[in-house]
């Protein structure tokens, strides 16, 4: 890693095919960063598994995670990307930061109340002190940025606090992250329901459009996308929120601003919008999608990448966690 460019950390849970608004929200922003930064790009398997998992799937979405990152044009030349669960010191770090985390700073996180409504027969401690394991992760990378949507702000804050916290009592030990917030496709909605973010996990399929999905079915899912009664394109979030979601989509594969999408579709319907929608999509997914099966079939390399790139991450990793342990009084390692 260079020493001159800052660097940026994020990661994905690998709880199934990404989806349309995980691509404009993230990846596809991380691609266009691995050139000015130093990037660490991690498939957060340990998060994973504070709701319950089939391990033959969690085996298989992570390594197809992996893929996709690739696929979605992350090099791994220039990137590291790898299994958080290959790092030990992020289990390591984890558990000292939830030794100087607060109950109730915990218990306000919002994706906490959130799961545990959803997953009321598992409210494990994991899913708890989840916010620990975050701070962990990117702290261990003496990360300078870490992009997140609207929903993980909170935890990042928390992370903040808890570099702040650790710095003031043992001395500058941790750098201080700051948020990078993409200003187009930063959050991508439900195409039923405009109202809530499109997620890999919804019930309904119509509501999200899978990153591997082939052309007539993105076409399809964009034709019943959820409208209002008028017929005009133009953005406006509290009025018309299933318009403005594919205006936002629209532009983010575009490059087009909201007045510029508003321009192009001057006096037509919402059938041919949701259809001008539905190819823009499928043309940016082609790509990705040929890629993917491609990398399917080359197991050596995913291998090869898969060791090289937990190899890197775990000798940047142990660099901070021996110097926490050292803060905190454990005796050190005799080799």
């Amino acid at each position: 890693m260079s020493e001159q460019k800052k660097v940026i950390f994020s990661g994905m849970q690998p709880s199934g095919i990404i989806t349309l608004g995980n691509y404009l929200g993230a990846l596809k922003n991380w691609t266009n960063l691995q050139d000015e930064y130093n990037c660490l790009y991690c498939i957060v398997d340990m998060h994973a598994i504070t709701v319950r998992q089939d391990p033959a799937v969690l085996r298989k979405n992570a390594r197809e995670l992996m893929m996709l990152y690739i696929a979605a044009g992350l090099d791994p030349e220039k990137n590291i990307i790898y299994m958080q669960s290959h790092v030990s010191a992020h289990a390591e770090l984890a558990w000292i930061l939830n030794c100087f985390t607060y109950m109730g700073e915990l218990s306000r996180m919002t994706q906490f109340k959130d799961k545990s409504q959803k997953h009321s027969d598992n409210i494990n401690a994991g899913l708890f002190t989840y916010p620990a394991l975050m701070a962990a992760d990117i702290l261990l990378y003496q990360a300078d940025l870490v992009p997140v949507g609207i929903d993980q702000r909170q935890h990042l804050e928390l992370t903040r606090d808890i570099a702040i916290r650790f710095n003031n009592l043992y001395g500058d030990t941790f750098k201080v992250p700051e948020a990078y917030i993409p200003k187009v496709g930063a959050k991508i909605m439900s195409l039923q329901d405009p109202t809530k973010k499109m997620s890999k996990s919804d019930t309904d399929v119509n509501a999200s459009i899978s990153i591997i999905d082939d052309t007539d079915t993105i076409i399809r899912k964009f034709k019943r996308a959820v409208t209002d009664s008028e017929t005009e394109v133009r953005f406006d979030e509290e009025n018309k929120p299933g318009v403005s979601n594919l205006m936002t989509i629209y532009g983010a594969i575009t490059g087009q601003t909201m007045e510029q999408v508003t321009n192009e579709f001057a006096g037509k319907g919402y059938g041919d919008f949701k259809v001008k929608v539905g190819e823009a999509v499928a043309e940016e997914l082609k790509p990705l999608q040929n890629r993917f099966k491609e990398l399917s079939s080359d197991k050596a390399y995913i291998d090869g990448v898969i060791k090289k790139n937990a190899e890197t991450a775990s000798y940047l990793a142990t660099k901070t966690l021996r110097k926490v342990q050292k803060k905190v009084g454990f005796p050190p390692i005799i080799r």
